[in-house]
Protein backbone atom coordinates (compact mmCIF):
# COMPACT_ATOMS: atom_id res chain seq x y z
CA UNK A 1 0.00 0.00 0.00
CA UNK A 2 1.27 3.66 -0.65
CA UNK A 3 1.41 5.65 2.12
CA UNK A 4 1.99 9.69 1.85
CA UNK A 5 3.43 11.83 4.44
CA UNK A 6 0.94 14.08 7.07
CA UNK A 7 2.48 17.02 4.58
CA UNK A 8 1.36 15.56 1.67
CA UNK A 9 -1.89 14.34 3.08
CA UNK A 10 -2.65 17.95 4.16
CA UNK A 11 -1.42 19.52 0.96
CA UNK A 12 -4.03 17.60 -0.68
CA UNK A 13 -6.93 18.18 1.43
CA UNK A 14 -5.83 22.33 1.01
CA UNK A 15 -6.30 21.95 -3.05
CA UNK A 16 -9.75 19.74 -2.24
CA UNK A 17 -11.13 23.20 0.08
CA UNK A 18 -9.32 25.69 -2.47
CA UNK A 19 -11.63 23.47 -5.66
CA UNK A 20 -14.62 23.52 -3.11
CA UNK A 21 -14.55 27.35 -2.79
CA UNK A 22 -13.65 28.00 -6.39
CA UNK A 23 -16.95 25.79 -7.29
CA UNK A 24 -18.82 27.37 -4.55
CA UNK A 25 -18.54 30.41 -6.16
CA UNK A 26 -19.07 29.24 -9.74
CA UNK A 27 -22.20 27.58 -8.68
CA UNK A 28 -23.99 31.07 -7.98
CA UNK A 29 -24.12 31.37 -11.64
CA UNK A 30 -26.35 29.76 -13.47
CA UNK A 31 -23.89 30.53 -16.48
CA UNK A 32 -20.55 28.50 -14.47
CA UNK A 33 -22.75 26.18 -12.20
CA UNK A 34 -21.76 23.28 -14.46
CA UNK A 35 -18.16 23.82 -14.20
CA UNK A 36 -18.32 24.65 -10.86
CA UNK A 37 -19.73 21.40 -10.14
CA UNK A 38 -16.89 19.64 -12.06
CA UNK A 39 -14.10 21.44 -9.66
CA UNK A 40 -16.15 20.34 -6.62
CA UNK A 41 -15.98 16.71 -7.56
CA UNK A 42 -12.30 17.13 -8.81
CA UNK A 43 -12.02 18.41 -5.17
CA UNK A 44 -14.14 15.04 -3.82
CA UNK A 45 -12.21 12.93 -6.08
CA UNK A 46 -8.83 14.67 -4.23
CA UNK A 47 -9.84 14.56 -0.58
CA UNK A 48 -11.53 10.82 -0.68
CA UNK A 49 -8.16 9.55 -2.07
CA UNK A 50 -6.10 11.58 0.41
CA UNK A 51 -8.45 10.01 2.83
CA UNK A 52 -7.94 6.52 1.93
CA UNK A 53 -4.37 6.99 2.17
CA UNK A 54 -4.28 8.80 5.26
CA UNK A 55 -6.33 6.02 7.48
CA UNK A 56 -5.13 2.57 8.02
CA UNK A 57 -7.34 1.01 5.15
CA UNK A 58 -6.91 -2.94 6.23
CA UNK A 59 -9.64 -4.11 3.49
CA UNK A 60 -10.41 -1.72 0.31
CA UNK A 61 -13.10 -5.02 -1.26
CA UNK A 62 -16.13 -3.35 0.83
CA UNK A 63 -14.87 0.25 -0.15
CA UNK A 64 -14.49 -0.30 -3.89
CA UNK A 65 -17.87 -2.22 -4.19
CA UNK A 66 -19.54 0.67 -2.03
CA UNK A 67 -18.17 3.52 -4.92
CA UNK A 68 -18.91 1.38 -7.52
CA UNK A 69 -22.56 0.78 -6.76
CA UNK A 70 -23.27 4.15 -4.99
CA UNK A 71 -22.01 5.52 -8.07
CA UNK A 72 -24.63 3.15 -10.77
CA UNK A 73 -27.25 4.23 -8.41
CA UNK A 74 -26.46 8.41 -9.13
CA UNK A 75 -25.69 7.29 -12.87
CA UNK A 76 -29.02 6.14 -12.79
CA UNK A 77 -30.81 8.90 -10.40
CA UNK A 78 -28.74 11.84 -12.97
CA UNK A 79 -30.31 9.58 -16.04
CA UNK A 80 -34.06 8.96 -14.71
CA UNK A 81 -35.17 11.71 -12.45
CA UNK A 82 -37.18 14.26 -13.94
CA UNK A 83 -37.46 18.07 -13.17
CA UNK A 84 -40.21 17.76 -11.91
CA UNK A 85 -38.80 15.10 -9.11
CA UNK A 86 -35.43 17.13 -8.89
CA UNK A 87 -36.42 18.76 -5.28
CA UNK A 88 -37.78 15.58 -4.31
CA UNK A 89 -33.83 14.00 -4.59
CA UNK A 90 -32.34 16.64 -3.52
CA UNK A 91 -34.44 16.47 -0.51
CA UNK A 92 -33.46 12.82 -0.31
CA UNK A 93 -29.94 13.31 -1.08
CA UNK A 94 -29.54 16.02 1.69
CA UNK A 95 -31.31 13.27 4.11
CA UNK A 96 -28.42 10.35 3.54
CA UNK A 97 -25.76 12.92 4.03
CA UNK A 98 -27.21 13.30 7.00
CA UNK A 99 -27.86 9.92 7.94
CA UNK A 100 -24.05 9.16 6.72
CA UNK A 101 -22.57 11.64 8.82
CA UNK A 102 -24.08 10.42 12.27
CA UNK A 103 -23.53 6.61 11.08
CA UNK A 104 -19.88 7.42 11.05
CA UNK A 105 -19.71 9.20 14.01
CA UNK A 106 -21.42 6.43 15.70
CA UNK A 107 -19.20 3.40 13.94
CA UNK A 108 -15.75 5.91 14.81
CA UNK A 109 -17.05 5.88 19.06
CA UNK A 110 -17.75 1.84 18.58
CA UNK A 111 -13.64 1.40 16.31
CA UNK A 112 -11.70 3.35 19.44
CA UNK A 113 -10.40 1.97 22.27
CA UNK A 114 -8.92 5.55 23.72
CA UNK A 115 -11.47 8.00 25.90
CA UNK A 116 -13.12 10.20 23.73
CA UNK A 117 -11.57 13.90 24.56
CA UNK A 118 -14.53 16.47 25.34
CA UNK A 119 -14.67 18.12 22.04
CA UNK A 120 -14.75 14.71 20.63
CA UNK A 121 -17.42 13.39 22.98
CA UNK A 122 -19.76 17.07 22.31
CA UNK A 123 -19.20 16.99 18.63
CA UNK A 124 -20.12 13.20 18.26
CA UNK A 125 -23.64 14.21 20.19
CA UNK A 126 -24.41 16.73 18.01
CA UNK A 127 -23.30 15.06 14.90
CA UNK A 128 -25.66 12.23 16.09
CA UNK A 129 -28.30 14.70 16.59
CA UNK A 130 -28.32 17.06 13.75
CA UNK A 131 -27.35 13.85 11.30
CA UNK A 132 -30.67 12.07 12.08
CA UNK A 133 -32.84 15.00 12.25
CA UNK A 134 -31.65 15.81 8.63
CA UNK A 135 -32.35 12.38 7.80
CA UNK A 136 -35.25 11.60 8.89
CA UNK A 137 -37.15 15.27 7.99
CA UNK A 138 -35.58 15.30 4.90
CA UNK A 139 -37.50 12.11 4.10
CA UNK A 140 -40.84 13.80 5.41
CA UNK A 141 -40.29 16.71 3.21
CA UNK A 142 -39.73 14.24 0.05
CA UNK A 143 -42.96 12.11 1.05
CA UNK A 144 -44.62 15.55 1.17
CA UNK A 145 -43.43 16.56 -2.20
CA UNK A 146 -43.60 13.41 -4.07
CA UNK A 147 -47.61 13.09 -2.98
CA UNK A 148 -47.18 10.33 -0.14
CA UNK A 149 -47.97 12.45 2.53
CA UNK A 150 -50.16 15.55 1.96
CA UNK A 151 -48.59 18.30 1.63
CA UNK A 152 -50.72 20.46 4.08
CA UNK A 153 -49.22 21.30 7.91
CA UNK A 154 -49.79 17.96 9.84
CA UNK A 155 -50.32 19.18 13.49
CA UNK A 156 -51.78 18.08 16.86
CA UNK A 157 -52.16 19.36 20.27
CA UNK A 158 -48.81 20.04 22.29
CA UNK A 159 -46.94 19.14 19.52
CA UNK A 160 -44.52 21.96 19.88
CA UNK A 161 -44.12 21.38 23.15
CA UNK A 162 -43.09 17.77 22.98
CA UNK A 163 -40.70 18.75 20.43
CA UNK A 164 -39.11 21.54 22.78
CA UNK A 165 -39.29 18.30 25.55
CA UNK A 166 -37.70 15.88 23.22
CA UNK A 167 -35.08 18.34 22.33
CA UNK A 168 -34.26 19.13 25.78
CA UNK A 169 -34.50 14.91 26.89
CA UNK A 170 -31.55 14.57 24.16
CA UNK A 171 -29.35 16.88 25.42
CA UNK A 172 -29.76 16.20 28.84
CA UNK A 173 -28.34 12.17 27.84
CA UNK A 174 -25.92 13.80 25.81
CA UNK A 175 -24.62 15.66 28.73
CA UNK A 176 -24.57 12.62 30.35
CA UNK A 177 -22.81 10.68 28.36
CA UNK A 178 -20.19 13.88 27.66
CA UNK A 179 -19.39 13.56 31.43
CA UNK A 180 -19.17 10.06 31.13
CA UNK A 181 -18.36 8.63 27.59
CA UNK A 182 -16.55 5.41 28.71
CA UNK A 183 -19.29 4.11 31.29
CA UNK A 184 -21.15 0.81 30.43
CA UNK A 185 -24.50 3.12 29.43
CA UNK A 186 -22.41 4.94 26.96
CA UNK A 187 -23.45 3.16 24.08
CA UNK A 188 -27.31 2.46 25.20
CA UNK A 189 -27.11 6.69 25.57
CA UNK A 190 -25.96 7.05 22.00
CA UNK A 191 -28.72 4.84 20.66
CA UNK A 192 -31.26 6.68 22.46
CA UNK A 193 -30.03 10.10 21.25
CA UNK A 194 -30.35 7.89 17.54
CA UNK A 195 -34.25 7.26 18.39
CA UNK A 196 -35.19 10.64 19.84
CA UNK A 197 -33.55 12.30 16.77
CA UNK A 198 -34.77 10.24 14.78
CA UNK A 199 -38.90 11.60 15.81
CA UNK A 200 -37.36 14.88 16.24
CA UNK A 201 -36.64 14.84 12.40
CA UNK A 202 -39.97 13.45 11.68
CA UNK A 203 -42.22 16.04 14.03
CA UNK A 204 -40.18 18.89 12.81
CA UNK A 205 -40.92 19.01 9.38
CA UNK A 206 -44.43 17.93 9.01
CA UNK A 207 -46.05 20.90 10.48
CA UNK A 208 -44.55 22.53 7.43
CA UNK A 209 -46.38 23.28 4.28
CA UNK A 210 -45.60 22.25 0.84
CA UNK A 211 -45.22 26.58 0.19
CA UNK A 212 -42.50 26.57 2.94
CA UNK A 213 -40.59 23.67 0.87
CA UNK A 214 -38.33 25.14 -0.58
CA UNK A 215 -36.63 27.45 2.71
CA UNK A 216 -36.85 23.86 4.20
CA UNK A 217 -34.78 21.88 1.71
CA UNK A 218 -31.98 24.70 1.84
CA UNK A 219 -32.21 24.52 5.65
CA UNK A 220 -32.26 20.58 5.79
CA UNK A 221 -28.98 21.43 3.16
CA UNK A 222 -27.61 23.66 6.09
CA UNK A 223 -28.11 20.70 8.70
CA UNK A 224 -26.58 18.19 6.55
CA UNK A 225 -23.01 20.56 5.78
CA UNK A 226 -23.54 21.33 10.18
CA UNK A 227 -23.73 17.17 10.52
CA UNK A 228 -20.83 16.72 8.08
CA UNK A 229 -18.56 18.67 10.20
CA UNK A 230 -19.17 17.40 13.59
CA UNK A 231 -18.25 14.51 11.84
CA UNK A 232 -14.99 15.78 11.27
CA UNK A 233 -14.65 16.76 14.35
CA UNK A 234 -15.08 12.92 15.78
CA UNK A 235 -12.71 11.54 12.99
CA UNK A 236 -10.06 14.97 13.16
CA UNK A 237 -10.63 15.17 9.22
CA UNK A 238 -9.88 18.69 8.45
CA UNK A 239 -11.07 18.66 5.03
CA UNK A 240 -14.37 17.12 5.98
CA UNK A 241 -14.95 20.02 8.64
CA UNK A 242 -14.23 22.63 6.36
CA UNK A 243 -16.43 21.08 3.36
CA UNK A 244 -19.00 20.79 5.98
CA UNK A 245 -19.09 24.50 6.83
CA UNK A 246 -18.77 25.51 3.51
CA UNK A 247 -22.11 23.52 3.19
CA UNK A 248 -23.96 24.42 6.27
CA UNK A 249 -23.13 28.51 6.01
CA UNK A 250 -23.91 28.02 2.12
CA UNK A 251 -27.59 26.46 3.37
CA UNK A 252 -27.85 29.01 5.59
CA UNK A 253 -27.52 32.09 3.18
CA UNK A 254 -29.70 30.39 0.75
CA UNK A 255 -32.25 29.56 3.52
CA UNK A 256 -32.27 33.57 4.49
CA UNK A 257 -32.67 34.20 0.72
CA UNK A 258 -35.89 31.98 0.15
CA UNK A 259 -37.27 33.73 3.74
CA UNK A 260 -36.67 37.66 2.53
CA UNK A 261 -38.11 36.33 -0.52
CA UNK A 262 -41.43 35.64 1.32
CA UNK A 263 -40.84 38.38 3.52
CA UNK A 264 -40.87 36.11 6.24
CA UNK A 265 -38.53 34.43 9.15
CA UNK A 266 -36.70 30.84 9.60
CA UNK A 267 -39.00 30.82 12.99
CA UNK A 268 -42.11 31.93 10.41
CA UNK A 269 -41.40 29.33 8.60
CA UNK A 270 -40.65 26.51 11.05
CA UNK A 271 -44.26 27.42 13.18
CA UNK A 272 -46.30 29.17 10.41
CA UNK A 273 -48.28 26.54 9.17
CA UNK A 274 -48.79 28.21 5.56
CA UNK A 275 -50.37 25.37 2.92
CA UNK A 276 -53.75 24.85 4.67
CA UNK A 277 -56.09 22.50 2.36
CA UNK A 278 -58.61 24.85 1.33
CA UNK A 279 -62.54 23.68 -0.36
CA UNK A 280 -62.15 24.24 -3.82
CA UNK A 281 -65.34 23.89 -4.31
CA UNK A 282 -65.82 27.29 -1.80
CA UNK A 283 -63.42 29.17 -3.53
CA UNK A 284 -62.08 30.10 -7.31
CA UNK A 285 -64.36 27.69 -9.16
CA UNK A 286 -67.20 29.77 -7.91
CA UNK A 287 -66.05 32.89 -9.75
CA UNK A 288 -66.10 33.54 -13.55
CA UNK A 289 -63.32 33.13 -16.09
CA UNK A 290 -63.12 34.10 -19.60
CA UNK A 291 -61.57 31.14 -21.47
CA UNK A 292 -59.07 32.12 -24.48
CA UNK A 293 -57.87 29.71 -27.13
CA UNK A 294 -54.03 28.88 -28.40
CA UNK A 295 -55.26 30.66 -31.17
CA UNK A 296 -56.18 34.18 -29.39
CA UNK A 297 -52.89 33.55 -27.03
CA UNK A 298 -51.30 34.02 -30.71
CA UNK A 299 -53.13 37.08 -31.94
CA UNK A 300 -52.08 39.24 -29.32
CA UNK A 301 -48.39 37.80 -29.41
CA UNK A 302 -48.15 39.24 -32.58
CA UNK A 303 -48.53 42.53 -31.78
CA UNK A 304 -46.87 42.62 -28.87
CA UNK A 305 -43.29 44.58 -28.78
CA UNK A 306 -42.17 43.34 -25.47
CA UNK A 307 -43.37 39.62 -23.58
CA UNK A 308 -42.18 38.82 -19.95
CA UNK A 309 -42.23 34.86 -19.07
CA UNK A 310 -42.80 33.76 -16.10
CA UNK A 311 -42.24 30.45 -15.07
CA UNK A 312 -43.25 28.59 -12.36
CA UNK A 313 -44.00 24.35 -10.63
CA UNK A 314 -46.51 23.87 -13.65
CA UNK A 315 -43.80 24.15 -16.40
CA UNK A 316 -41.66 21.35 -14.50
CA UNK A 317 -44.98 19.28 -14.62
CA UNK A 318 -45.83 19.58 -17.93
CA UNK A 319 -41.96 18.78 -19.12
CA UNK A 320 -42.87 22.02 -21.68
CA UNK A 321 -39.15 23.79 -21.00
CA UNK A 322 -37.95 23.21 -24.39
CA UNK A 323 -41.54 24.07 -26.10
CA UNK A 324 -41.47 27.06 -24.50
CA UNK A 325 -37.73 27.96 -25.53
CA UNK A 326 -38.76 27.57 -29.38
CA UNK A 327 -41.65 29.63 -28.35
CA UNK A 328 -39.20 32.61 -27.56
CA UNK A 329 -37.20 32.03 -30.31
CA UNK A 330 -39.95 32.38 -32.73
CA UNK A 331 -41.17 35.79 -30.99
CA UNK A 332 -37.32 36.86 -31.28
CA UNK A 333 -37.60 36.56 -34.81
CA UNK A 334 -40.41 38.66 -34.94
CA UNK A 335 -38.49 41.33 -33.14
CA UNK A 336 -40.14 40.78 -30.07
CA UNK A 337 -38.20 41.62 -26.59
CA UNK A 338 -38.45 38.44 -24.88
CA UNK A 339 -37.12 38.20 -21.03
CA UNK A 340 -37.63 35.22 -17.69
CA UNK A 341 -38.72 36.90 -14.22
CA UNK A 342 -37.17 34.25 -12.07
CA UNK A 343 -38.87 34.59 -8.26
CA UNK A 344 -36.32 33.22 -5.71
CA UNK A 345 -39.27 30.59 -4.24
CA UNK A 346 -40.02 29.56 -7.63
CA UNK A 347 -41.28 25.63 -7.75
CA UNK A 348 -40.11 23.34 -5.29
CA UNK A 349 -36.30 23.75 -4.42
CA UNK A 350 -34.45 26.94 -4.51
CA UNK A 351 -33.31 27.63 -8.76
CA UNK A 352 -35.73 25.03 -9.72
CA UNK A 353 -36.53 27.41 -12.38
CA UNK A 354 -32.96 28.32 -13.29
CA UNK A 355 -31.88 24.32 -13.78
CA UNK A 356 -35.47 24.15 -15.57
CA UNK A 357 -34.59 26.46 -18.38
CA UNK A 358 -30.68 26.21 -18.59
CA UNK A 359 -31.57 22.26 -19.62
CA UNK A 360 -33.61 24.16 -22.52
CA UNK A 361 -30.66 26.35 -23.44
CA UNK A 362 -32.93 29.19 -22.56
CA UNK A 363 -29.43 31.92 -23.16
CA UNK A 364 -28.44 33.13 -19.33
CA UNK A 365 -28.59 37.23 -20.38
CA UNK A 366 -33.08 36.76 -20.55
CA UNK A 367 -33.25 34.99 -17.27
CA UNK A 368 -33.40 38.12 -14.58
CA UNK A 369 -34.30 37.88 -10.88
CA UNK A 370 -37.20 39.77 -10.15
CA UNK A 371 -35.48 42.63 -8.44
CA UNK A 372 -34.18 43.43 -11.54
CA UNK A 373 -37.32 42.96 -13.55
CA UNK A 374 -40.17 43.78 -11.46
CA UNK A 375 -40.25 47.62 -12.52
CA UNK A 376 -40.37 46.77 -16.32
CA UNK A 377 -44.12 44.95 -15.75
CA UNK A 378 -45.75 48.48 -16.04
CA UNK A 379 -44.03 49.04 -19.86
CA UNK A 380 -44.77 45.28 -20.98
CA UNK A 381 -46.87 44.07 -23.20
CA UNK A 382 -47.79 40.93 -22.16
CA UNK A 383 -46.98 39.25 -19.23
CA UNK A 384 -46.75 35.64 -19.97
CA UNK A 385 -47.32 32.82 -17.00
CA UNK A 386 -46.26 28.93 -17.19
CA UNK A 387 -47.58 27.30 -14.37
CA UNK A 388 -46.79 29.95 -11.52
CA UNK A 389 -49.36 30.84 -8.97
CA UNK A 390 -48.55 32.10 -5.58
CA UNK A 391 -45.26 34.33 -6.86
CA UNK A 392 -48.04 36.65 -8.64
CA UNK A 393 -51.20 36.39 -6.74
CA UNK A 394 -51.86 39.99 -5.76
CA UNK A 395 -53.15 39.12 -2.28
CA UNK A 396 -49.67 39.06 -0.64
CA UNK A 397 -49.49 42.93 -1.17
CA UNK A 398 -53.06 43.96 1.04
CA UNK A 399 -54.83 40.70 1.89
CA UNK A 400 -53.60 40.65 5.51
CA UNK A 401 -55.41 37.56 6.37
CA UNK A 402 -53.89 35.63 3.57
CA UNK A 403 -50.54 33.54 4.43
CA UNK A 404 -48.65 34.99 1.51
CA UNK A 405 -49.41 38.99 3.37
CA UNK A 406 -46.04 40.52 2.99
CA UNK A 407 -44.26 38.29 0.08
CA UNK A 408 -42.70 39.95 -2.98
CA UNK A 409 -44.00 39.18 -5.86
CA UNK A 410 -43.88 39.51 -9.51
CA UNK A 411 -45.56 43.02 -10.44
CA UNK A 412 -47.37 40.57 -13.64
CA UNK A 413 -50.59 42.13 -12.71
CA UNK A 414 -49.04 45.61 -14.03
CA UNK A 415 -48.75 44.10 -17.23
CA UNK A 416 -50.68 45.69 -20.09
CA UNK A 417 -52.09 42.29 -21.00
CA UNK A 418 -52.21 38.83 -18.34
CA UNK A 419 -51.76 35.50 -20.26
CA UNK A 420 -51.80 32.72 -17.88
CA UNK A 421 -51.15 29.08 -19.19
CA UNK A 422 -52.66 26.41 -16.62
CA UNK A 423 -54.64 23.23 -16.15
CA UNK A 424 -57.33 24.98 -13.71
CA UNK A 425 -57.92 27.43 -10.96
CA UNK A 426 -56.30 25.52 -8.34
CA UNK A 427 -54.80 27.58 -6.12
CA UNK A 428 -50.48 26.86 -5.25
CA UNK A 429 -49.19 25.44 -2.50
CA UNK A 430 -50.28 28.36 0.13
CA UNK A 431 -53.84 27.51 -0.62
CA UNK A 432 -54.60 30.86 -1.46
CA UNK A 433 -57.58 31.30 -4.50
CA UNK A 434 -55.81 33.94 -7.35
CA UNK A 435 -57.07 37.06 -8.23
CA UNK A 436 -55.01 37.51 -11.02
CA UNK A 437 -56.94 35.02 -12.97
CA UNK A 438 -60.18 37.19 -13.08
CA UNK A 439 -58.05 40.19 -13.76
CA UNK A 440 -60.06 41.88 -16.75
CA UNK A 441 -56.71 41.87 -17.92
CA UNK A 442 -56.34 38.15 -18.05
CA UNK A 443 -56.35 35.75 -20.56
CA UNK A 444 -56.82 32.18 -19.27
CA UNK A 445 -55.68 29.70 -21.70
CA UNK A 446 -56.73 26.47 -19.94
CA UNK A 447 -54.68 22.89 -20.95
CA UNK A 448 -51.64 21.08 -20.43
CA UNK A 449 -48.71 23.56 -21.07
CA UNK A 450 -46.79 21.49 -23.01
CA UNK A 451 -49.37 21.04 -25.19
CA UNK A 452 -50.76 24.38 -25.08
CA UNK A 453 -47.23 26.18 -25.98
CA UNK A 454 -47.19 23.31 -28.85
CA UNK A 455 -50.09 24.55 -30.40
CA UNK A 456 -49.08 28.34 -29.89
CA UNK A 457 -45.97 27.47 -31.55
CA UNK A 458 -47.17 25.66 -34.38
CA UNK A 459 -49.47 29.16 -35.16
CA UNK A 460 -46.30 31.21 -34.86
CA UNK A 461 -44.74 28.99 -37.37
CA UNK A 462 -47.52 29.45 -39.34
CA UNK A 463 -47.71 33.42 -38.85
CA UNK A 464 -44.20 33.49 -39.26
Amino acid sequence: MISLSVDAINFAYLISVVLFTIGLKMMSSPKSARKGNLWSAVGMLIAIAATLFEKQIIEYHYIILALVVGSAIGLYLAKTVKMTGMPQMVAALNGFGGGASAIVALAEFLRTTAVPSLDVSTTLVLSILVGMVTFTGSFIAFSKLQGLMRSAPMVFRFQQAINVMLLLLTLGIGAVFVYSPMSNMAFTELIVIFAISSALGILFVIPIGGADMPSVIALLNAFSGVAAAMTGFVLSNNVLIVSGALVGASGVILTDIMCKAMNRSVWNVLFGKVGLEIDMGAKGEQKQVVHYTPQDAVAMLDRASSVIIIPGYGLAVAQAQHILHEMTKLLEKKGIKVRYAIHPVAGRMPGHMNVLLAEANAPYEQLCEMEQINDDFSETDIAFIVGANDVVNPAARYKKDSVLYGMPILNADQAKTIMVLKRSLKPGFAGEDNEIFYNPKTMMVFGDAKDTLTKIVSLLKESH
